[in-house]
């Protein structure tokens, strides 16, 4: 079955859905006389008691604010259409990037409407191979989801962490992969960690907090993360503690080995600054001490490799861009020697693949590969398939060859096999697909934010669109955390190109697309500068004739979430619709919550009076002007989620629907069986994506037909 719009009706939701001719009546959600105090500021916060998720209350709110959404996304018949065809499109094999460990080779495969992928092993490269873990089995609605996998570097053990409901806690278990049977080691209380094994594949290293005292709430459980190395056979009770800050609670420690076995490398990082320091550990001498990086916390640090006694070390230290500098270990007190300085494009990463060097730099938010010799020598670059996004060049120092993955907004991930002796790249794995991506195009378009700012936007639709001012688009965005938001395939924005939608991602401040700069441009007291580019953004597809107001859409996750929550208080003229998404609405409490506090760097400190008055003049929760004609909004949630905590979803949405001074709708839908989204199942992606699809199809006032 295909999708496509019809011309563009000028109804905005109400004439599309005559049942909701009048405003809502939403669930009860009394107001209360809660007020706080900041810096001489009085505060209100109405639905505190929304932050007891446990409570009776809450918990009645919750069923009775489903109950309204799902009566009306199930009156949209548009719905079954679009779960059908997102069926069709999410269903084509998918592979990573595969690896070899000993003499075993490893990949994840999903078929392609499988819940969870599944690792497989086999002596050789093709597939089929054998099963080593299908996470499928571990829960009838697939929630049970492998969070990290690492395998020892003789191919012998598999040490493996499941995550349940989406949660960010991770129980890790061991599997021995010739028998396929697990051992009876158990680590608990795993979160924000992966595994390293040591070189002799007797034990790994990992994170974890402290294990909750009796009757204690495991939402408070996120201080004294800790450094330890399990020991294969032996309890977890024993095992050894290898770094740890306990007069900082609130640091974070990660510890992983080299390729080469020789060091135990130790990252720690502070809520109240992006950068971090480094501690290493020469495991060839088991007495020998930790030893401190130079510069700590005076920029970021990846320690990517080491040759012998010489570390390759990714960082910005006097590079907003980064570059890749060495540090000789074997001097009492070495000093940084550069081996690729920084250039005119942010470094996003650098591996390596036996003799190479592969260096992932963002030419305008998308992906240029150059490869060097490990002095740092450039030997020329990749050609890759278009304009997109690439991940892999990892191996072992032997290897001759090396795997990547290329992705876009129109080209499901394939899977590619480069040559190091050649330099050539051949395909390893190219999914069969249900629409045609000849017919799709992206291009990049430049805006200029409110203070002059040069913003890049990605468009990707149907090659045969004509603007006329009235195309429905979708605009997404993140905006924060020095994250990059690179071209990527989902099924989601597929059904909405191929219906005949927009899709626009523009890169705004606060992301990594062009180094710490432009990061720090987006954060603390200068946050406002990412909801500028934002709206610019959504001006320029109004000004350029794509679209108009009523049918603008503008979707976002997590920091996302406030991105569009932000926006839809400031500007709510601009947008036709509004999908935030699992995001931090309370700027005033967002450190008060789950690991909120380590966001302080990004958002800054409520307990600064300048950074405070910055985060109340946008925080979303607390700039709702009641009477105020709000676009249709469907904000989605989890109540397992333990990341972003889920009554910022609560409370915004609580907030709104008593703000609303129009009749477009206010929904909120909470799943009940997930969290924060990473391990979501296939099944609840799809259906989540469904619902807000056909909310947008209603709220833009868009027409469907077979």
């Amino acid at each position: 079955m295909s999708i496509r719009f019809f011309a563009p009706l000028l109804t905005a939701f109400l004439a599309a859905l005559p049942a909701l001719a009048a405003p809502l009546s939403y669930p009860e959600a009394p107001r209360v006389d809660h007020v706080d105090e900041y810096h001489g500021v009085q505060v209100a916060d109405p639905y505190r008691w929304l932050e007891d998720l446990d409570s009776e209350q809450t918990r009645t709110w919750i069923e009775a604010q489903n109950r309204l959404t799902d009566q009306i996304l199930e009156s949209i018949p548009e719905r079954a259409v679009l779960r059908e065809r997102l069926d069709q499109l999410q269903d084509f094999e998918r592979y990573s990037t595969p690896f070899k460990e000993g003499k075993r080779w490893f990949w994840f495969h999903n078929s392609g409407l499988q819940n969870q992928s599944v690792l497989y092993t086999a002596e050789g490269l093709e597939p089929p191979g054998r099963i080593l873990l299908d996470p499928n089995t571990l829960s009838e609605e697939g929630t049970v989801a492998l969070s990290g996998t690492s395998i020892s570097h003789d191919g012998r053990h598999l040490a493996y962490g499941l995550a349940e409901a989406g949660s960010d806690w991770n129980t890790w278990r061991v599997r021995d992969i010739q028998t396929g049977q697990d051992l009876p080691d158990v680590i608990r209380w795993v979160k924000f960690s992966g595994a390293s094994w040591t070189r002799d594949g007797l034990g790994f290293y990992y994170s974890r907090y402290p294990a909750p005292e009796p009757g204690q709430d495991l939402k408070a459980v996120n201080h004294n993360h800790t450094l330890y190395y399990h020991r294969l056979g032996t309890p977890q009770e024993e095992d050894l503690q290898v770094f740890a800050v306990p007069e900082n609670p609130d640091w974070s420690v990660g510890g992983g080995v080299t390729e080469d076995g020789r060091w135990l490398v130790i990252q720690v990082e502070r809520p109240d600054t992006d950068n971090g320091a480094v501690w290493v550990k020469d495991l060839t001498r088991p007495d020998s001490p930790l030893r401190p990086l130079p510069d700590a916390f005076k920029a970021r640090f990846r320690v990517i490799e080491s040759e012998g006694d010489t570390l390759l070390v990714q960082t910005d230290l006097e590079a907003p861009r980064f570059r890749l500098l060495g540090l000789d270990l074997s001097k009492e007190d070495p000093a940084w020697h550069e081996l690729i300085p920084q250039g005119s494009e942010k470094m996003e990463s650098v591996s390596r693949a036996g003799n190479r060097l592969f260096v992932e730099y963002l030419h305008d938010a998308h992906s240029r590969v150059a490869v060097h010799d490990l002095q740092g020598k450039p030997l020329g670059e990749v050609p890759l398939p278009g304009l997109g996004t690439v991940g892999g060049f990892s191996g072992r120092r032997q290897d001759t060859e090396t795997f990547y993955a290329f992705t876009s907004f129109t080209v499901p991930t394939e899977i590619h096999r480069y040559d190091l002796a050649s330099g050539k790249s051949t395909p390893w794995k190219r999914p069969r697909l249900t629409f045609d991506p000849a017919k799709f195009q992206t291009r990049q378009v430049f805006i200029t934010s409110k203070d002059g700012t040069r913003v890049p936007m990605f468009l990707s639709h149907r090659k045969d669109l004509v603007c006329d001012g009235q195309l429905p688009v979708l605009m997404y965005a993140y905006g924060g955390f020095n994250y990059s938001l690179t071209p990527y395939f989902s099924a989601t924005s597929m059904a909405w190109m191929e219906a005949g939608g927009v899709y626009a991602v523009p890169n705004l401040r606060g992301g990594g697309e062009y180094g710490e700069e432009w990061h720090q441009a987006g954060t603390r007291t200068r946050k406002q500068n990412v909801f500028d580019d934002f709206i610019a953004a959504g001006e320029w597809l109004v000004a350029n004739n794509y679209t108009s107001p009523s049918r603008l859409a503008i979707m976002g996750g997590s920091n996302g979430g406030l991105l569009v929550g932000a926006c839809m208080t400031q500007r709510p003229d601009l947008f036709g619709a509004a999908i935030p998404q699992v995001g931090v609405m309370d700027m005033l409490r967002f450190a008060s919550f789950t690991i909120g506090y380590a966001w302080v760097a990004d958002y800054g400190d409520v307990k600064d009076p300048e950074e405070f008055a910055a985060l109340h003049a946008y925080s979303p929760y607390h700039n709702l002007k009641p009477g105020t004609h709000y676009p249709p909004t469907l904000v989605t949630t989890a109540d397992h989620d333990d990341r972003v905590f889920p009554a910022h979803s609560f409370k915004f949405a609580a907030a709104l629907q008593q703000a609303q001074g129009g009749a477009a709708p206010t929904l909120i839908r909470i799943e009940t069986k997930a969290g924060h989204g990473a391990g979501k199942p296939t099944s609840k992606r799809l259906d989540e994506a469904a619902d807000i699809l056909a909310f947008l199809v209603r709220a833009l006032g868009v027409r469907m037909a077979d």
